[in-house]
Protein backbone atom coordinates (compact mmCIF):
# COMPACT_ATOMS: atom_id res chain seq x y z
CA UNK A 1 0.00 0.00 0.00
CA UNK A 2 3.16 2.01 0.63
CA UNK A 3 4.72 1.63 -2.58
CA UNK A 4 0.68 2.76 -4.49
CA UNK A 5 0.93 5.91 -2.15
CA UNK A 6 3.93 6.75 -3.00
CA UNK A 7 3.23 5.73 -6.91
CA UNK A 8 0.56 8.32 -6.95
CA UNK A 9 2.08 11.14 -5.11
CA UNK A 10 4.62 10.97 -7.76
CA UNK A 11 2.03 10.60 -10.51
CA UNK A 12 0.11 14.11 -9.51
CA UNK A 13 3.58 16.11 -9.25
CA UNK A 14 4.58 15.34 -12.68
CA UNK A 15 1.14 16.40 -13.73
CA UNK A 16 1.19 19.69 -11.50
CA UNK A 17 4.75 20.28 -12.72
CA UNK A 18 3.78 19.48 -16.47
CA UNK A 19 0.62 21.66 -16.09
CA UNK A 20 2.67 24.52 -14.65
CA UNK A 21 5.62 23.99 -17.09
CA UNK A 22 3.03 23.98 -20.22
CA UNK A 23 1.07 26.94 -18.79
CA UNK A 24 0.77 29.09 -21.34
CA UNK A 25 0.26 26.66 -24.05
CA UNK A 26 -2.47 25.15 -22.49
CA UNK A 27 -3.94 28.46 -21.87
CA UNK A 28 -3.45 29.68 -25.28
CA UNK A 29 -5.87 26.30 -26.44
CA UNK A 30 -8.43 26.98 -23.71
CA UNK A 31 -9.04 30.54 -24.36
CA UNK A 32 -8.71 29.57 -28.40
CA UNK A 33 -11.63 27.34 -27.53
CA UNK A 34 -13.64 29.94 -25.60
CA UNK A 35 -13.18 32.72 -28.22
CA UNK A 36 -14.68 30.94 -31.28
CA UNK A 37 -17.72 29.57 -28.39
CA UNK A 38 -18.49 33.46 -27.96
CA UNK A 39 -19.35 35.16 -31.29
CA UNK A 40 -21.97 31.70 -32.18
CA UNK A 41 -23.73 32.47 -29.45
CA UNK A 42 -27.37 33.99 -30.12
CA UNK A 43 -30.18 33.07 -28.21
CA UNK A 44 -32.89 34.98 -29.93
CA UNK A 45 -32.46 32.61 -33.35
CA UNK A 46 -33.26 30.12 -31.06
CA UNK A 47 -36.48 31.51 -29.71
CA UNK A 48 -40.04 30.39 -31.11
CA UNK A 49 -42.53 32.68 -32.21
CA UNK A 50 -44.01 34.33 -28.90
CA UNK A 51 -43.74 36.66 -26.19
CA UNK A 52 -40.72 35.96 -23.71
CA UNK A 53 -39.79 37.64 -20.78
CA UNK A 54 -35.89 37.94 -19.64
CA UNK A 55 -34.72 39.51 -16.77
CA UNK A 56 -31.10 41.24 -17.46
CA UNK A 57 -31.29 42.66 -13.82
CA UNK A 58 -32.99 41.85 -11.14
CA UNK A 59 -30.95 44.10 -8.32
CA UNK A 60 -31.41 47.86 -6.89
CA UNK A 61 -29.20 50.77 -5.90
CA UNK A 62 -28.20 48.31 -2.36
CA UNK A 63 -24.85 46.79 -3.59
CA UNK A 64 -25.52 43.04 -4.69
CA UNK A 65 -22.26 41.51 -6.59
CA UNK A 66 -25.11 38.85 -7.97
CA UNK A 67 -27.69 40.78 -9.37
CA UNK A 68 -27.49 43.44 -12.16
CA UNK A 69 -29.46 46.87 -11.46
CA UNK A 70 -33.13 46.63 -12.90
CA UNK A 71 -32.99 45.39 -16.62
CA UNK A 72 -36.01 43.78 -18.50
CA UNK A 73 -35.88 42.39 -22.11
CA UNK A 74 -38.75 41.45 -23.96
CA UNK A 75 -38.87 39.83 -27.48
CA UNK A 76 -42.19 39.28 -28.81
CA UNK A 77 -41.41 37.53 -32.30
CA UNK A 78 -38.51 39.34 -34.38
CA UNK A 79 -39.14 42.68 -32.05
CA UNK A 80 -36.53 43.01 -29.41
CA UNK A 81 -37.39 46.20 -26.46
CA UNK A 82 -35.44 46.43 -23.27
CA UNK A 83 -37.39 48.01 -20.25
CA UNK A 84 -34.96 49.55 -17.98
CA UNK A 85 -30.87 50.03 -18.16
CA UNK A 86 -29.13 49.56 -14.89
CA UNK A 87 -25.68 49.01 -14.01
CA UNK A 88 -24.20 45.95 -15.75
CA UNK A 89 -27.89 45.46 -17.65
CA UNK A 90 -26.05 45.33 -20.98
CA UNK A 91 -23.46 42.96 -19.65
CA UNK A 92 -25.89 40.77 -18.97
CA UNK A 93 -27.67 41.04 -21.95
CA UNK A 94 -23.83 39.48 -23.62
CA UNK A 95 -24.06 37.18 -21.22
CA UNK A 96 -27.64 35.60 -22.06
CA UNK A 97 -26.61 35.65 -25.64
CA UNK A 98 -29.11 38.63 -26.69
CA UNK A 99 -26.66 41.41 -28.62
CA UNK A 100 -27.48 44.60 -27.79
CA UNK A 101 -27.31 45.51 -31.62
CA UNK A 102 -30.82 43.77 -32.12
CA UNK A 103 -32.39 45.69 -29.66
CA UNK A 104 -35.16 47.78 -31.28
CA UNK A 105 -35.85 50.18 -28.05
CA UNK A 106 -35.20 51.26 -24.76
CA UNK A 107 -37.90 52.12 -22.53
CA UNK A 108 -37.82 53.29 -19.59
CA UNK A 109 -40.54 53.58 -16.50
CA UNK A 110 -38.84 56.45 -14.64
CA UNK A 111 -35.65 58.02 -14.33
CA UNK A 112 -34.26 57.10 -10.94
CA UNK A 113 -30.56 57.11 -11.17
CA UNK A 114 -30.53 52.88 -10.83
CA UNK A 115 -32.90 52.77 -13.84
CA UNK A 116 -30.67 54.63 -16.61
CA UNK A 117 -26.85 54.24 -15.56
CA UNK A 118 -26.56 51.13 -17.88
CA UNK A 119 -27.79 53.42 -20.96
CA UNK A 120 -24.38 54.16 -22.06
CA UNK A 121 -23.34 50.70 -22.77
CA UNK A 122 -26.34 49.99 -24.36
CA UNK A 123 -26.36 52.69 -26.59
CA UNK A 124 -22.52 51.83 -27.58
CA UNK A 125 -23.33 48.40 -28.40
CA UNK A 126 -26.40 48.58 -29.92
CA UNK A 127 -23.87 51.25 -32.44
CA UNK A 128 -21.00 49.25 -32.68
CA UNK A 129 -22.41 45.43 -32.76
CA UNK A 130 -25.19 46.26 -35.19
CA UNK A 131 -23.63 48.88 -37.49
CA UNK A 132 -26.45 51.11 -36.86
CA UNK A 133 -27.30 54.02 -38.85
CA UNK A 134 -30.29 55.52 -36.95
CA UNK A 135 -29.58 55.69 -32.64
CA UNK A 136 -31.16 53.82 -30.16
CA UNK A 137 -34.98 54.59 -29.55
CA UNK A 138 -35.21 55.80 -25.88
CA UNK A 139 -39.34 55.98 -24.83
CA UNK A 140 -40.51 57.32 -21.92
CA UNK A 141 -42.42 59.97 -20.34
CA UNK A 142 -42.04 63.25 -19.97
CA UNK A 143 -38.33 63.96 -19.03
CA UNK A 144 -36.67 61.55 -20.98
CA UNK A 145 -35.33 63.82 -23.55
CA UNK A 146 -33.45 65.27 -20.73
CA UNK A 147 -31.70 62.21 -20.03
CA UNK A 148 -31.31 61.16 -23.39
CA UNK A 149 -29.60 64.57 -23.97
CA UNK A 150 -27.24 64.02 -21.15
CA UNK A 151 -25.96 60.57 -22.11
CA UNK A 152 -25.43 61.80 -25.90
CA UNK A 153 -23.45 64.54 -24.29
CA UNK A 154 -21.21 62.67 -21.99
CA UNK A 155 -20.31 60.64 -24.71
CA UNK A 156 -20.16 62.69 -27.30
CA UNK A 157 -16.05 62.24 -27.44
CA UNK A 158 -16.61 58.71 -27.44
CA UNK A 159 -17.75 58.66 -30.34
CA UNK A 160 -15.72 60.56 -32.43
CA UNK A 161 -12.74 58.30 -31.07
CA UNK A 162 -15.20 55.05 -32.88
CA UNK A 163 -15.42 56.74 -35.63
CA UNK A 164 -11.65 57.59 -36.22
CA UNK A 165 -10.66 54.50 -35.04
CA UNK A 166 -12.72 51.89 -36.66
CA UNK A 167 -13.97 53.88 -39.70
CA UNK A 168 -17.61 55.06 -40.90
CA UNK A 169 -18.18 51.74 -42.64
CA UNK A 170 -17.88 50.12 -39.34
CA UNK A 171 -19.48 52.93 -36.68
CA UNK A 172 -21.93 54.97 -39.34
CA UNK A 173 -21.86 58.61 -37.65
CA UNK A 174 -25.58 58.71 -37.49
CA UNK A 175 -25.98 55.59 -35.24
CA UNK A 176 -24.46 56.39 -32.46
CA UNK A 177 -26.05 57.47 -29.21
CA UNK A 178 -29.99 57.94 -28.37
CA UNK A 179 -32.76 59.36 -29.47
CA UNK A 180 -35.42 60.47 -27.21
CA UNK A 181 -39.28 59.19 -28.08
CA UNK A 182 -41.50 60.92 -25.56
CA UNK A 183 -45.67 60.31 -24.84
CA UNK A 184 -47.89 61.59 -22.78
CA UNK A 185 -50.70 59.62 -20.52
CA UNK A 186 -53.50 61.70 -20.62
CA UNK A 187 -55.49 59.43 -18.13
CA UNK A 188 -54.38 56.41 -16.35
CA UNK A 189 -52.48 54.32 -19.50
CA UNK A 190 -51.79 54.98 -23.04
CA UNK A 191 -50.75 52.82 -25.99
CA UNK A 192 -47.21 54.06 -26.98
CA UNK A 193 -46.29 51.36 -29.41
CA UNK A 194 -47.75 49.24 -31.81
CA UNK A 195 -46.80 47.07 -34.70
CA UNK A 196 -46.38 43.67 -36.25
CA UNK A 197 -48.88 41.94 -33.65
CA UNK A 198 -47.56 43.80 -30.43
CA UNK A 199 -49.30 46.22 -28.41
CA UNK A 200 -47.26 48.16 -25.89
CA UNK A 201 -49.35 50.44 -23.25
CA UNK A 202 -47.70 52.14 -20.89
CA UNK A 203 -49.88 52.98 -17.75
CA UNK A 204 -49.28 55.37 -14.43
CA UNK A 205 -48.22 53.68 -11.01
CA UNK A 206 -47.55 55.03 -7.38
CA UNK A 207 -44.10 56.07 -6.86
CA UNK A 208 -44.44 59.30 -5.02
CA UNK A 209 -42.40 62.06 -4.86
CA UNK A 210 -41.37 60.70 -8.32
CA UNK A 211 -43.35 61.50 -10.96
CA UNK A 212 -43.68 60.42 -13.82
CA UNK A 213 -43.78 57.15 -13.05
CA UNK A 214 -45.37 53.96 -15.51
CA UNK A 215 -45.34 50.33 -15.96
CA UNK A 216 -45.76 48.71 -18.91
CA UNK A 217 -48.19 46.03 -20.32
CA UNK A 218 -47.08 44.06 -23.45
CA UNK A 219 -49.68 41.89 -25.25
CA UNK A 220 -48.54 39.25 -28.51
CA UNK A 221 -50.81 36.91 -29.96
CA UNK A 222 -53.10 36.72 -27.20
CA UNK A 223 -50.15 36.39 -24.40
CA UNK A 224 -49.72 39.19 -22.16
CA UNK A 225 -46.57 40.09 -19.87
CA UNK A 226 -46.54 43.21 -17.00
CA UNK A 227 -43.47 44.98 -15.59
CA UNK A 228 -44.35 47.28 -12.70
CA UNK A 229 -41.22 49.61 -12.52
CA UNK A 230 -41.03 50.86 -9.23
CA UNK A 231 -44.73 50.68 -7.48
CA UNK A 232 -45.98 50.72 -4.79
CA UNK A 233 -49.43 48.72 -4.26
CA UNK A 234 -50.98 50.22 -7.51
CA UNK A 235 -55.21 49.77 -8.19
CA UNK A 236 -54.18 51.01 -12.10
CA UNK A 237 -51.45 48.40 -12.29
CA UNK A 238 -54.49 45.80 -11.04
CA UNK A 239 -56.52 47.37 -13.46
CA UNK A 240 -54.44 47.65 -16.64
CA UNK A 241 -52.90 44.02 -16.10
CA UNK A 242 -55.97 42.19 -15.89
CA UNK A 243 -55.99 39.33 -17.34
CA UNK A 244 -51.59 39.16 -17.89
CA UNK A 245 -50.13 35.77 -18.18
CA UNK A 246 -47.16 37.33 -15.96
CA UNK A 247 -46.44 40.19 -13.93
CA UNK A 248 -42.69 41.02 -13.06
CA UNK A 249 -43.59 43.51 -9.85
CA UNK A 250 -40.72 45.36 -7.61
CA UNK A 251 -40.32 44.32 -4.26
CA UNK A 252 -39.30 45.40 -1.00
CA UNK A 253 -39.55 43.41 2.10
CA UNK A 254 -39.97 46.24 5.45
CA UNK A 255 -38.80 43.59 7.84
CA UNK A 256 -35.27 42.88 6.71
CA UNK A 257 -35.04 46.47 5.44
CA UNK A 258 -35.57 47.48 8.80
CA UNK A 259 -32.54 45.50 10.22
CA UNK A 260 -30.24 46.73 7.94
CA UNK A 261 -31.74 50.53 8.69
CA UNK A 262 -31.44 49.68 12.51
CA UNK A 263 -27.66 48.51 12.20
CA UNK A 264 -27.09 52.28 10.69
CA UNK A 265 -28.32 54.10 13.30
CA UNK A 266 -26.10 52.04 16.03
CA UNK A 267 -23.16 53.33 14.42
CA UNK A 268 -24.58 56.82 14.29
CA UNK A 269 -25.00 57.23 10.54
CA UNK A 270 -28.60 58.51 10.93
CA UNK A 271 -29.20 59.45 6.90
CA UNK A 272 -28.73 56.53 5.53
CA UNK A 273 -30.52 55.07 8.51
CA UNK A 274 -33.52 57.51 7.46
CA UNK A 275 -33.09 57.10 3.76
CA UNK A 276 -33.99 52.82 4.34
CA UNK A 277 -36.81 54.05 6.11
CA UNK A 278 -38.06 56.50 3.12
CA UNK A 279 -37.84 54.22 0.66
CA UNK A 280 -40.71 51.81 2.30
CA UNK A 281 -43.58 53.70 0.76
CA UNK A 282 -42.95 53.75 -2.59
CA UNK A 283 -42.43 50.11 -3.46
CA UNK A 284 -44.61 47.13 -3.21
CA UNK A 285 -44.13 44.95 -0.15
CA UNK A 286 -43.62 40.59 -1.25
CA UNK A 287 -47.31 40.26 0.34
CA UNK A 288 -48.65 43.29 -1.91
CA UNK A 289 -46.97 42.26 -5.02
CA UNK A 290 -48.81 39.21 -4.67
CA UNK A 291 -52.26 40.09 -3.80
CA UNK A 292 -52.05 42.49 -7.03
CA UNK A 293 -51.33 39.47 -8.95
CA UNK A 294 -54.31 38.04 -7.70
CA UNK A 295 -56.64 40.67 -8.13
CA UNK A 296 -55.31 40.96 -12.04
CA UNK A 297 -56.15 37.35 -12.05
CA UNK A 298 -52.15 36.91 -13.35
CA UNK A 299 -50.72 33.64 -13.75
CA UNK A 300 -47.66 34.34 -12.69
CA UNK A 301 -45.65 36.82 -10.40
CA UNK A 302 -41.96 37.61 -10.80
CA UNK A 303 -40.20 39.54 -8.54
CA UNK A 304 -37.36 41.62 -9.31
CA UNK A 305 -35.73 45.25 -8.03
CA UNK A 306 -34.94 43.26 -4.72
CA UNK A 307 -34.72 44.82 -1.56
CA UNK A 308 -32.77 44.02 0.61
CA UNK A 309 -30.52 42.18 -1.53
CA UNK A 310 -30.73 38.44 -1.58
CA UNK A 311 -27.44 37.23 -1.54
CA UNK A 312 -28.33 33.25 -1.09
CA UNK A 313 -31.60 31.61 -2.22
CA UNK A 314 -31.94 30.26 1.32
CA UNK A 315 -33.42 33.78 1.85
CA UNK A 316 -36.16 33.48 0.03
CA UNK A 317 -38.86 32.55 1.98
CA UNK A 318 -38.01 35.20 4.66
CA UNK A 319 -37.94 37.50 2.22
CA UNK A 320 -41.45 36.52 0.88
CA UNK A 321 -43.18 36.33 3.97
CA UNK A 322 -47.00 35.74 3.44
CA UNK A 323 -47.22 36.05 -0.04
CA UNK A 324 -47.69 32.55 -0.92
CA UNK A 325 -50.40 32.56 1.04
CA UNK A 326 -52.03 35.44 -1.02
CA UNK A 327 -51.75 34.54 -4.85
CA UNK A 328 -53.04 31.02 -6.06
CA UNK A 329 -50.64 31.25 -8.72
CA UNK A 330 -46.81 30.84 -8.93
CA UNK A 331 -44.04 33.06 -7.49
CA UNK A 332 -40.53 33.07 -9.03
CA UNK A 333 -38.20 35.49 -7.06
CA UNK A 334 -36.49 36.22 -9.71
CA UNK A 335 -32.59 35.90 -10.37
CA UNK A 336 -30.22 37.54 -13.45
CA UNK A 337 -30.43 35.37 -16.38
CA UNK A 338 -34.60 33.78 -15.80
CA UNK A 339 -36.28 33.93 -19.49
CA UNK A 340 -40.17 33.35 -18.97
CA UNK A 341 -41.28 31.88 -22.71
CA UNK A 342 -45.03 32.10 -23.57
CA UNK A 343 -46.10 30.15 -26.16
CA UNK A 344 -49.05 31.41 -28.34
CA UNK A 345 -52.66 29.89 -27.99
CA UNK A 346 -51.28 28.63 -24.65
CA UNK A 347 -51.59 28.69 -21.28
CA UNK A 348 -48.41 27.34 -20.58
CA UNK A 349 -45.05 29.79 -19.30
CA UNK A 350 -41.71 27.56 -19.73
CA UNK A 351 -38.84 29.04 -18.14
CA UNK A 352 -34.95 28.73 -18.32
CA UNK A 353 -31.80 30.27 -17.41
CA UNK A 354 -29.26 31.96 -20.09
CA UNK A 355 -26.67 32.82 -17.29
Amino acid sequence: MKRIGVGLLIVAAIVMASAFLFQQSIGQALFQRAAQAVPGRDELASLKDGLHIGLCGTGSPMINPRRAGPCNVVVAGKQVLVVDMGENGNRNLNLMGISAGEVDALLLTHFHSDHIDGIGPLMLYHWTRGARTAPLPVYGPEGVEQVVAGFNAAYTLDHSYRIAHHGEKVVPPSGGGAAARPFTIPGNKAIVMRGSGLTVTAFKVDHDPIRPAVGYRFDYQGRAVCISGDAAKSANLIATCKGADLIVHDALQPRMLREIGASFAAQGNANTAKIFTDIEDYHATPEQAAESAQAAGARMLVLSHLVPPLPFTYLYPAFLGDAPARFEGGIVVGEDGMLFSLPPKSDAIERRKLM
